[in-house]
């Protein structure tokens, strides 16, 4: 179907997809994620993705909450290393509705004393609580080892010492700092015309002054491989091993996406699941995952098994990293595994929510959109030795950095 865009007077742009559904799903994505953060504010985009919620100059945060969800929709929101979204989904009917108390988050809301303080509260719960799963923290150690002395290595929900210390000053001096017009996009997926979607977002978004970005990102340039060894009171050995890996520009990108489906994607039938699930018994969960930043990226295998198996489940992973280095995928095994990637897109963009969110922050960060056919012939396109050539510098066991809770 077609994809509409617009540019807005202040910079905010428009992206929209007619779909026939009578639900809609309407988001405001922002190019502002926790890497955004100075080191006194770690911690801060996550806060105000919470505290956004608590009131505005018109709305008590129990009237925000109600003015979707007594109409039978949902809001939410969400923060990443660079992004931040606002997002709702509700019957078409709804859409003025919802645009407009979106539009109220973002430019009105007054961030109260009391409800500030006790959001905290709540954040800190949320830390204890990843602190409490170990499968997930991992994760962000392991951004630590990898991205050493940079933003990115930041945690997202920050410490618990910077979250008791935010202000409602330094809130809004972040939103000052941090939230421009030209790095914001609404994105919109529902069954009205672009034509009465416009007038929507000129009416409730257009308003908004101006206030473009002039400084740009830290770039991340100093990688040096690692290892390191956490000792923790776990039932298992957690273990994360990775690299960093291509940004989200660079052409060997889409090659990246597939190995990464081929060696440890969401199907049972990836690499690493039969090599240590199916065959071995070695681990539960297993997994490979690349994300693709502005400008670096990070690829990384984490399993969960026994302490006496982790190295052999180690030897398992670098026997596939190896087999994918040094053996060009034959045509039909190539052929299967972009059929498998092209199936799970056509798959997930039947999602309307996530194909919201896959809009704008395609639209965010490239100025454009590809549409499905576009992204298939991209993955038909991949050779066998492009691939080779990315296990060869991602896989490179010099370059490799190993964590583990042990």
């Amino acid at each position: 179907m077609k994809i509409n865009t617009h540019t807005l007077n202040n910079g905010i742009r428009l992206i929209h997809q007619q779909v026939e559904s009578p639900a809609a799903h309407f988001g405001i994505i922002l190019n502002t994620g926790s890497r955004d953060e100075a080191p006194h504010q770690q911690g801060m985009a996550h806060f105000i993705e919470h505290v956004i919620f608590k009131g505005t100059k018109k709305r008590k945060a129990y009237h925000i909450l109600s003015r979707i969800e007594d109409v039978g929709g949902e809001i939410n929101a969400f923060t990443s290393k660079e992004e931040t979204a606002v997002y709702a989904s509700f019957l078409n009917e709804h859409y003025g509705r919802s645009m407009e108390l979106i539009s109220d988050i973002l430019t009105n809301s007054t961030f109260p004393v009391r409800e500030v303080e006790r959001e905290k509260e709540v954040v800190l719960e949320e830390i204890n609580s990843y602190k409490d799963s170990p499968s997930e923290l991992i994760f962000d150690d392991f951004d630590e080892l990898l991205f050493d002395g940079h933003p990115i290595a930041r945690n997202i929900l920050g410490t618990p010492d910077h979250v008791k210390s935010f202000s409602r000053d330094d809130i809004f001096q972040f939103l000052q700092d941090n939230y421009h017009t030209d790095e914001m996009v609404l994105s919109s997926v529902g069954n009205i015309s672009f034509e009465k979607f416009l007038l929507l977002a000129e009416k409730y978004f257009a308003p908004i002054p101006p206030r473009l970005r002039t400084e740009k990102r830290l770039v991340f340039n100093h990688y040096t491989p690692g290892t390191r060894q956490v000792k923790r009171d776990t039932f298992q050995t957690h273990c994360v091993i990775g690299n960093i890996a291509y940004n989200a520009q660079d052409k060997k990108r889409m090659g990246m996406v597939l190995l990464n489906n081929i060696l440890g994607g969401q199907s049972m039938n990836s690499r690493l699941n039969l090599a240590l699930r199916e065959r071995n018994g070695m681990a539960y969960n297993v997994e490979s995952g690349y994300t693709a930043y502005s400008d670096t990226g990070q690829f990384s295998v984490y399993f969960g098994t026994e302490h006496e198996n982790l190295d052999r489940a180690l030897s398992l992973v670098n026997k596939e990293f190896r087999l994918l280095k040094n053996k060009e995928l034959g045509i039909l095994q190539l052929s299967k595994a972009k059929k498998q990637l092209i199936g799970q897109i056509a798959l997930s963009s039947e999602n309307r929510d996530d194909l919201m969110l896959t809009l704008g922050k395609s639209f965010l960060l490239y100025n454009k959109v590809d549409s499905l056919p576009r992204i298939y012939q991209k993955i038909e396109a991949i050779t066998g030795q492009q691939l080779l050539e990315v296990a060869n510098e991602i896989f490179d066991e010099r370059q490799l950095s190993i964590l583990t809770y042990e």
